[in-house]
């Protein structure tokens, strides 16, 4: 459309049937020329555009009343006009739209909320022009308001007008009308419709505005109390509005009061106002220092909350709403408000929100109070608002003010409640995570409060302090050995005085609390395994053990607790994992069969007087052996779960289950006063204790797997489950309340009960649990983001239907379980007991179900369907409700695990018609229920169950909710329809589905246009599911999907305020337009890429998606976002991308989480497709925007995932850039090391000479106003500067390492890498003194990043010095920290591997200099030596596995020393003084490597690593890691040693003292050295595993080599002896390299075939004898023939002529099949020489049979012969025994043969071309003479052979440029080779000379063609060179013959006339200069004979030449000589 044409409307188009469409598509193009057209266009039409907007805005003839989307944009396009042209026609336009509004009634068509729209719209841009409006819109909006006959929509626009305006025209209202706003403001917020009170909320923000000193405390009271009033009836839109209100009143109570005013008259109070007004949105100040001056202190302002949450009226919705309050108002001060008030707000939630009557009337109550107030201090305030600094100030407050006032040890001081405790440990613990590392003062305030809480009275606050203590030492691993023996020695003590009689009466609590605490510490040993000594844990098994067996003795009350302590302990122990209770195994099966022994008849027989202490004894002995195994088999599976194991287990279970079923039958009647309790002031009754062993046998059962299960047993358990889940008497609440509340019916719903367990409902979210397939995940991820909102909004909101709250003390075994999935080691929450017994019921049901029998199948189900239907639950309405759900949801729950991992099975049982018609119906009756739980759920289960159940159930139900749509006019029941067609159809798929597609598409649309917002909703929702599930299928639909959007967009009935009140007050919920957004977006998946063939299409969907882009509520710009997201993918070039950068940009600053996280995730997106675009729209700006990001810990993620992105792909262009980035944020310092140097100023102060090496480089020592960043960001950074290094090196762009060449290129040196090198350095030194141990480790990366990529870099200005040189003061002192006595193992093993980096890389090479780098790696070396433990630098001693892993990593480093002497020589000098050391520490930590990998019992006695034999098993698991990644290491250093003969390694071989090694020659063995099988087996390993790895990768081939390289050394005698040659090592062995001949690459067969020729040479002496009796014949399986076959094989198949050529093989690159072959050939003539003389001919003959394979190739375009050749001279090198050498012998035959193919294969390419044959041509051509100079003088050649070749030779020097030269180079080389004598060359030469000379000829007449001759000047200078030597070879006297030849021929290349001279007469002047001061007379002579032209030719060329020397050597005297300097 032309910028003209945009302006004019189509009016018969807009009469159109999509006239509508039209308008809208209409509006969007003229709002993007408004943008774009020239000034005087728009001037020239604006009149006439103004008419058209006004007309769509009254919605006259013909256009249609304005839709939502119509209204805005007018608006929008209205905005542009007045923005870009003329506003003299604002004023018209507002009137004119004012009047329509202001119509009471009406005639035809209502367009007065368009009319209010527009004009709010309008005056938020433009009401500071037309202020005069401002009173009539006022008036206008409150009479509309008034009239409660409006619609809501209407009313809601009339307000919203008003807000809009008032925003930016409020000072031009009077007093009184701001009064009567106010007034009509505070009675909308109690309005019936919830639109209204939203609208009015917002007005009401304007109308106080936040900067007004003269606010008065009523009326925040007022406002306050209004809007929790109103919350009790609130969605939560309405609730997010109201808290939005609450919390700006309030936050502007902290503005500083203003003075009294001179007189009190009304006048100033509205002055006050109107100049308020104007600033309404800046900033709140903070306090002031000085006397509080604010309208209210910050303890009142929080009172004026927290007293409405106490009042007795306040409901649970009210005090929920209220807790949003408070997060908002927390929200609107600020992090800065909040830091600085901290601890006034922690006591405000402790004391007056949490410890209070009202909070602890109900346990509900307690949990629900303490879950929301964890909201509010970790969600909110800790993870969004503390910065660093603030979460270590608060840790330290809630230690001092809280954790360390218990126990109250002073008069009058009171502790804190166990409430408050609770909270402040997660709180606490949650703060510890975040921080990571906590600095030392965390450490002090933290570690004894938390041990001592470990004796509190109350279990909660106990198991709290446990996980907390767990996540202390978790940051703190350096803590935890200390706290680990101070919790266990209080432990033991507290368990000594137990059972005596002057036990304290709080013992059972402290022995119980040290327990928990004990066995949470256990479970962070496999996660920090190198702090902690492992003998600890069979003390505490012992100990554990030792009281079971003592248990007995004592009396109920005692044995009770120390049962609980022991098999705590037991069940902590068992998440060691199998290595270490692999051998506990058999006691442990014997303890739980004592503790689970099979029902006796006292247990089973009714009337049988057991008291019911008894009973609680035996149920909770039960329960905690059965938490023991539980831990076992969570942690132990599936290792040590034998089928044995598993029977015995199963039968233990079975018991418990007969157990507790017995106990229910027995309907034990409990005596409160005389009961006890188990776990100090918990008190459980009976039917709760009989609830936990129910479950944990249900959680066994479901650990242990059904397979060993008979089906008896399965039936039973089905059986017990159903009936805990489904039965009318598993209520166990009051039955009195429950019959009350049915028959009065006040029962409201199972959700909103608050008994704590809602009537046994289970508390599965099925809405929001993850699933197993992609589909499903898919399709649960678009569920649980429906509303797009805050998480912190929705964990508020959420609990308002939570009828179950969770916490840590039900179920204290998960303080001691190590979750393998656990991420973030988020605190756990499990559901009290009754709950979660029914949850783990259903869990089991859903396991179960899915593998029975169709009867069982059929039996259960009809089980299920009578409990939820029996007549006793009609007494009962709440447990009715939870059995409907809880059955529902098992039944989902199976057919998922049906559906998904047991498909086939199920569609035999489940998808039976017995089970699917009682299902179906079942599932019906959910589907249409009222609870949006059940529908979902039904819905679900009811689409898998139609994938089980086949085409006619399919149809059937399909019937019947058509049938239900047609005549259920209950809107629940349309929606749960609705539903269930959705997941139908994306269950049953596409394919078997299709039929149904036309009518499922036709009912849902229809249902989408019903007026119901709950039907409406869930209509689109399952629309979207369809077109997911369809895809493709659906595009005959498309069009029509795209209008029916459009028309519901522009329908009232959908928008959030439109429709009914009823309606209305349902829509906030329900967000129509988000799922029109999901719409199109699975749209334009359906449509891909044919978006950009459908120009209509295409558009329509871009102008919708960006009109949704501009709504104001933030879920549907995230889900339009989205849809931009799919669309750049199809059709980017539609898209602007510019404009949406910068859209993106405005989102990242916004306060609202959803729609900065999609903003994230779009410009992850785009960086990725193209960064380099991305860098010019957004430039470095946006970079910065996103660094500075950062340290927002939840946007982090996905920002560091655009930075990573973005410099990957931009960094080879700017380093320097990137480096300022990261240097900036290393230049801040983190919280905690503030607060470590905070806490060590006291210390000397005294810094090293190194250290100060930095001093004045860069920054001075930050002080404390500083910058801070999180450690998390400074970590990031150094991960970037890592990423730099690497992504630069793999670049090989030279000029970032090499300062002088980036100089030649003139590069600017500032953008280059290497000019960065000291920041660099100096980073990684701040790293390496800083607190966090991450930091820490990687800036140790960086350092050996630097060190590797600029070792070899040039020093700019020293010539002949490295860049690193100068830098060696910065690195050592980067490196010192490392060695500090708060170092950690990984801090160590990182830093002895730079040292030893720096020492190999060749920057130092004087030993002598190398300072104190080397120190510390030599002292690491000589630590390793002692046994025991180790104790590096100033680290004090080290746990048994830290010290093995620094001994690995320790002699790792040597190794790789070691293994650069080859390469580096100067390294033996820093080797050799430790050879003695270093050889035995090596080969006992390959020795040690082989143990571990082989988990050996019998450890040897002398292992390096000093580890106790007993606990090898449980350190493997940690150790292993660290040998794997070192061990091949160390064996190539072995080699290396190996391959120099050193004496120290075969002495450490022989397991002999380093000191006998001695350099005595070498006597052969015949037994094995002591370790040889140690590392013969490592290498064989290495091998198997390396050729059977079908994806081997280049460390895998690396291994290989290096075990190859090994093998070469390790198969000679004076280390292996014979033992190699034993059958069935060597049969085992040879059979190893057959398949590495077969499979691997040539890189590696390299190696191979080496080591096959070293075994046969080496064991040649051995091997010999035994043959020699019969040696004409090869040995069929001797050794050596072997050797030789896997040798052929090699060969056979690295030849090109191969039928399975090498070269197909994955990873082989030329160069390494080329050095394959000349290797093999060596290897071959190697082993063929041990074979003695006369087999040694006939393996020469199957060698040059081969090579002759190679020469007779002409399909390869590759030179393969050619850089063979060396290997033909070896073969043939002629045998010493004369005779042998004769023409007749085999010798003499086989060379005959050879030249003869040589020319024959020539022949047979005469006539072709290409680059195969000339390939053969060259190369047969240089065998050919290559035979000819290297057969002896002894061998007679046929004269015909020798003629042919020289003819041959002539021939190819007058053939194209390629084979001329070749020919040239022969001919030369037969001349060279002649001058040693032989005849037969000399007869050469005479046959060659024609040919030469005729081609010399030759190439002179192309004088008139310099070109050509230029290209004939390599052969030429050959030619000559050959004569030259032919001329020095003959006898003087001969030589004026010769040259009478030569000259003539010389003088044809002469040219003197020519300037400048043809680069071949230069050759052949300096030639014939040669000859006249070689030879001057012989040269005279024949000059004399020459003809008279010819000669005067020579003389002037030779004159000329002479003449030209003479200048140049006098030029080059006069020259200024350059001083080295100056370069």
């Amino acid at each position: 459309m032309s910028e003209t044409n945009a302006f004019e409307i189509d009016e018969a188009k807009v009469s159109d049937e999509n006239g509508e469409i039209y308008v809208f598509q209409w509006l969007c193009s003229l709002e993007r020329a408004i943008e774009r057209v020239p000034m005087d266009a728009l001037r020239n039409a604006q009149s006439s555009v103004e008419a058209t907007l006004l007309s769509i805005a009254k919605g006259a003839d013909p256009y249609p009343i304005p839709g939502r989307p119509i209204r805005h944009l007018v608006a929008r396009c209205f905005i542009a006009i007045y923005t870009r042209g003329e506003t003299r026609t604002l004023f018209d336009t507002l009137q004119a739209l004012v009047k329509v509004a202001g119509e009471m009634k009406p005639l035809d068509r209502d367009t007065r909320v368009a009319a209010f729209s527009c004009i709010g719209d309008l005056m938020a841009v433009f009401g500071s022009q037309v202020m005069s409006f401002m009173a009539e819109i006022a008036l206008v909006s409150l009479k509309t308001l008034k009239n409660n006959s409006n619609p809501v929509l209407l009313r809601f626009h009339a307000i919203t007008a008003l807000q809009k305006s008032l925003s930016t025209a409020a000072r031009a209202v009077t007093d009184s009308l701001s009064k009567d706003i106010i007034k009509q403001m505070k009675s909308a917020l109690s309005d019936k419709a919830l639109s209204i009170q939203r609208a009015a909320a917002d007005v009401l923000v304007i109308m106080y505005p936040a900067n007004d000193g003269n606010r008065t405390v009523a009326d925040v009271e007022s406002v306050v109390t209004l809007c929790t009033k109103s919350l009790d009836g609130a969605d939560q839109l309405t609730r997010h509005s109201l808290a939005r209100l609450a919390g700006h009143i309030l936050a502007s109570t902290q503005v500083q009061k203003a003075p009294p005013p001179p007189d009190a008259s009304k006048k100033g109070g509205n002055k006050k106002d109107q100049d308020g007004d104007e600033q309404d949105e800046s900033p709140i100040p903070p306090p002031s220092n000085g006397a509080p001056t604010t309208i209210l202190p910050v303890e009142n302002m929080l009172l004026q909350l927290s007293s409405q949450f106490n009042k007795t009226t306040s409901t649970r919705k009210m005090r929920i709403g209220i807790i949003s309050f408070y997060a908002t108002l927390f929200t609107t001060l600020g992090s800065a408000f909040v830091e600085s008030n901290y601890p006034l707000i922690v006591r405000n939630l402790m004391y007056e929100v949490v410890q209070t009557p009202r909070s602890s009337l109900t346990r509900y109550e307690k949990l629900l109070v303490r879950k929301l107030v964890e909201v509010l201090l970790r969600d909110l305030i800790g993870t969004r608002m503390l910065s660093e600094p603030g979460q270590i100030g608060a840790i330290r407050e809630l230690s001092n003010s809280y954790l360390k006032k218990w126990p109250a040890l002073m008069p009058g001081q009171i502790s804190p409640s166990p409430l408050t405790l609770v909270v402040v440990l997660k709180e606490i613990a949650g703060l510890l995570q975040q921080l990571g590392n906590a600095p030392p003062p965390v450490q002090d305030a933290l570690s004894a409060p938390l041990v001592d809480l470990l004796a509190h009275p109350n279990h909660s606050t106990r198991i709290s302090a446990a996980w907390t203590l767990r996540c202390f030492c978790r940051s703190t691993p350096l803590r935890l050995p200390k706290i680990v023996l101070t919790v266990m020695e209080m432990l033991q003590r507290d368990i000594s005085t137990l059972s005596t009689p002057a036990a304290p009466a709080n013992i059972d609590q402290r022995a119980l609390g040290h327990a928990y605490g004990l066995s949470a510490l256990f479970t962070v040993i496999p996660e920090r395994p190198l702090y902690v000594s492992y003998d600890i844990s069979a003390k505490v098994l012992d100990m554990a053990i030792q009281l079971l067996k003592r248990a007995g003795d004592h009396d109920v009350k005692v044995a009770g607790i120390e049962v609980e302590v022991a098999w705590t302990c037991i069940a902590s122990i068992m998440t060691l994992g199998p290595n270490f209770v692999r051998s506990h195994l058999p006691q442990l099966l014997v303890l739980w069969r004592n503790a689970l022994p099979k029902p006796t008849s006292k247990d089973t027989t009714t009337n049988i007087a057991r008291s019911p202490q008894e009973w609680m004894f035996l149920l909770h002995v039960r329960e905690c052996a059965l938490g023991a195994i539980l831990s076992f088999l969570r942690h132990n599976s599936p290792v040590l779960i034998t089928l044995d194991v598993a029977r015995r287990i199963a039968s233990l279970l079975s018991n418990a289950l007969l157990f507790a079923n017995a106990f229910v039958a027995q309907k034990v009647d409990e005596q409160q006063d005389g009961a006890i309790s188990f776990g100090g002031s918990r008190y459980i009754d009976l039917p709760t204790r009989e609830a936990l062993l129910r479950r944990r046998v249900y959680e066994c059962f479901g650990a242990l797997g059904f397979s060993t299960l008979t089906e008896s047993m399965q039936s039973t358990l089905l059986q017990s489950v159903v009936s805990q889940f489904a039965s009318p008497d598993g209520y166990t609440g009051s039955s009195v309340q429950a019959a009350i509340a049915t028959s009065s019916g006040t029962f409201t719903s199972v959700w909103h009960s608050a008994d704590g367990y809602g009537s046994g409902v289970t508390s599965i979210d099925v809405v929001t649990q993850p699933l197993s397939s992609e589909a499903d995940a898919h399709v649960q991820s678009e569920k649980k983001n429906t509303l797009n909102r805050d998480t912190i909004e929705t964990s508020i909101d959420i609990l308002i239907a939570k009828p179950v709250i969770g916490s840590c003390e039900h179920d204290p075994l998960v303080v001691c379980q190590s979750r393998a999935t656990e991420v973030a080691h988020i605190w756990p929450e499990p559901p009290p007991p009754v709950t979660s017994v029914t949850d783990t019921a259903i869990e089991l049901f859903a396991a179960l179900l899915p593998i029975q029998d169709s009867q069982s199948s059929a039996r259960v189900i009809a089980q299920v369907i009578e409990s939820v239907r029996s007549s006793r639950l009609e007494r009962n309405t709440g447990r009715k409700a939870a059995v409907f759900v809880n059955a529902t949801i098992a039944v989902l729950l199976a057919l998922r695990s049906a559906t998904t991992s047991h498909f086939r099975h199920a569609r035999d049982t489940l998808g039976n018609t017995q089970v699917t018609t009682g299902l179906a119906d079942f599932l019906m009756g959910a589907i249409l229920d009222g609870d949006i739980v059940l529908r979902t759920a039904g819905s679900e289960a009811l689409g898998r169950l139609a994938s089980l159940a086949g085409t006619p159930f399919l149809a059937s139900q399909t019937k019947t909710l058509v049938d239900q749509v047609v005549s259920n006019r209950d809107p629940n029941g349309r929606a749960g329809c609705a539903l269930a067609f959705g997941a139908i159809y994306s269950h049953v798929g596409g394919m078997a589905a299709g039929p149904l597609l036309k009518t499922t598409v036709n009912l849902l649309m229809s249902l989408g246009n019903d007026p119901h917002p709950v039907v409406h909703f869930w209509a689109l929702s399952a629309l979207s599911q369809v077109i997911i599930a369809a895809s493709l299928a659906y595009s005959p639909f498309v069009s029509s999907t795209l209008g029916m959007l459009f028309k519901l967009y522009t329908l009232d009935t959908h928008e959030i305020e439109g429709g009914t009140l009823t309606n209305s007050n349902i829509s906030g919920d329900l967000p129509t337009y988000q799922v029109v957004c999901q719409i199109i977006d699975a749209v334009i998946g359906v449509l891909g890429p044919e978006l950009q063939d459908s120009a209509t299409t295409r558009t329509l969907v871009l102008d919708l998606v960006e009109e949704f882009g501009h709504e104001s509520e933030e879920g549907i710009c995230v889900e339009a976002i989205k849809c931009i997201q799919h669309f750049l993918i199809f059709t980017p070039e539609q898209v602007e991308i510019r404009d949406l950068v910068r859209k993106l940009r405005a989102h990242l600053s916004s306060s609202r989480r959803p729609l900065k996280m999609a903003s994230i995730n779009a410009l992850y997106q785009m960086v990725q497709r193209d960064a380099l675009t991305m860098s010019k729209i957004g430039g470095d700006r946006l970079v910065e925007d996103l660094f500075g990001m950062l340290d927002d810990a939840s946007a982090s993620e996905g920002v560091r995932g655009i930075i990573s992105s973005w410099l990957r792909q931009t960094v080879i262009h700017n380093p320097s850039a990137w480096i300022d980035l990261c240097q900036r944020i290393m230049a801040r310092t983190t919280a905690s090391q503030q607060a470590t140097n905070a806490a060590a100023q006291a210390g000397s102060g005294m810094q090293d000479d190194e250290a100060e090496s930095f001093a004045g480089v860069g920054d001075p020592i930050p002080q404390g106003g500083h910058l801070t960043s999180r450690w998390q960001t400074q970590l990031f950074a150094l991960q970037c500067i890592h990423d730099i290094c690497t992504v630069v090196v793999r670049s090989n762009r030279r000029e970032h390492l090499d300062i002088p060449f980036a100089r030649q290129q003139n590069l600017q040196e500032s953008n280059l890498l290497v000019s960065r090198v000291p920041d660099l350095i100096k980073m990684a030194f701040t790293a390496s003194a800083a607190y966090v141990t991450e930091i820490r480790v990687e800036g140790l990366t960086v350092l050996r990043d630097v060190i590797e990529v600029f070792a070899k870099s040039p020093d700019p200005d020293y010539e002949d010095a490295l860049l690193l040189e100068q830098h060696q003061a910065p690195i050592t002192a980067a490196l010192t920290p490392a060695f500090s006595s708060d170092s950690t193992p990984e801090i160590l093993a990182s830093a002895v591997e730079v040292c030893a980096v720096f020492v190999g890389c060749g920057v130092v090479r004087d030993v002598s200099k190398m300072g104190r780098i080397l120190k510390l790696l030599t002292s690491a070396l000589e630590q390793s030596t002692a046994s025991g433990m180790l104790s590096i630098g100033d680290v004090g001693e080290l746990s048994p596995n830290a010290s093995v892993m620094l001994r690995i990593s320790t002699l790792t480093a040597w190794a790789e020393l070691e293994t650069a002497t080859i390469h580096q020589p100067y390294l033996l000098h820093v080797v050799s003084p430790h050879r003695a050391t270093l050889a035995s520490l090596w080969i006992a930590t390959l020795r040690d490597y082989a143990s571990v990998r082989a988990d050996s019992e019998a450890v040897q006695e002398s292992t390096s690593a000093g580890l106790d034999s007993s606990y090898f098993g449980l350190g493997r698991e940690a150790l292993l890691p660290y040998y794997d990644q070192s061990w091949f290491k160390i064996l190539k250093a072995v080699a290396t040693a190996m391959q120099s003969n050193d004496p120290y390694i075969l002495a450490a071989m022989d397991g002999k003292a380093s000191t006998s090694a001695s350099n005595a020659p070498l006597s052969l063995r015949n037994e094995p050295t002591a370790f040889f099988f140690v590392v013969f087996g490592l290498v064989y390993d290495a091998l198997a595993t390396s050729s059977a790895d079908s994806t081997s990768t280049g460390a895998s081939r690396e291994t290989a080599v290096t075990a190859l390289k090994a093998l070469k050394s390790l198969v000679r005698p004076e280390y292996s002896g014979n033992a190699i040659l034993d059958s069935v090592i060597f049969g085992e062995f040879s059979g190893l390299c057959y398949r590495m001949a077969m499979t691997e690459t040539a890189a590696v067969q390299i190696h191979l075939v080496e080591a096959i020729a070293a075994l046969a040479n080496s064991q040649s002496s051995s091997l010999t004898p035994r043959e020699e009796a019969d040696n004409k014949s090869f040995p069929p399986d001797s050794p050596l023939t072997h050797c030789l076959r896997i040798c052929a094989y090699v060969l056979r198949h690295a030849l090109p002529s191969a039928r399975t050529s090498i070269a197909i093989v994955e990873g082989n690159m030329f160069a390494d099949r080329i050095r394959l072959l000349v290797t093999a050939f060596k290897a071959f003539s190697i082993i063929g020489s041990t074979f003695g003389p006369r087999l040694q001919e006939d393996i020469r003959a199957v060698s040059v049979s081969l090579y002759a394979e190679l020469l007779k190739d002409e399909h390869s375009e590759l030179d393969i012969a050619g850089p063979t050749l060396p290997a033909l001279k070896a073969m043939l090198a002629p045998p010493s025994e004369a005779k042998l050498c004769r023409s007749d012998s085999k010798y003499g035959r086989l060379v005959h043969g050879l030249i003869s193919a040589c020319l024959l294969h020539i022949d047979e390419m005469s006539g072709r071309v290409g680059p195969a044959s000339t390939n053969k041509v060259k190369n047969n051509l240089l065998a050919a003479v290559l035979i000819l100079t290297v057969v002896p003088p002894s061998l007679a050649l046929s004269q015909a052979v020798v003629e042919h070749c020289c003819f041959l030779i002539s021939q190819k020097l007058l053939e194209p440029l390629e084979l001329c030269l070749t020919a040239a180079h022969c001919a030369k080389t037969i001349f060279t080779a002649a001058s040693a004598g032989s005849q037969l060359l000399q007869q050469c030469i005479k046959l060659l000379v024609p040919g030469m000379i005729t081609y010399v000829a030759s190439v002179a007449a192309l004088v008139d063609e310099p070109e050509a001759q230029r290209i004939h000047g390599p052969a030429i200078e050959e030619i000559l060179k050959a004569f030259s030597t032919f001329l020095w070879a003959v006898p003087e006297i001969s030589r004026p013959a010769l040259l009478c030849i030569l000259l003539p021929t010389l003088a044809l290349l002469l040219d003197p006339s020519r300037s400048p001279s043809p680069p071949i007469h230069m050759q052949a002047v300096t030639h014939l200069l040669g000859f006249a001061t070689g030879a001057p007379a012989a040269f005279k002579e024949a000059a004399g004979k020459l003809e008279q032209d010819v000669r005067d030719t020579l003389e002037a060329s030779i004159r000329q030449a002479v003449g030209a020397s003479k200048t140049s050597t006098q030029a080059a005297a006069s020259k200024p000589q350059i001083s080295l300097r100056s370069f």
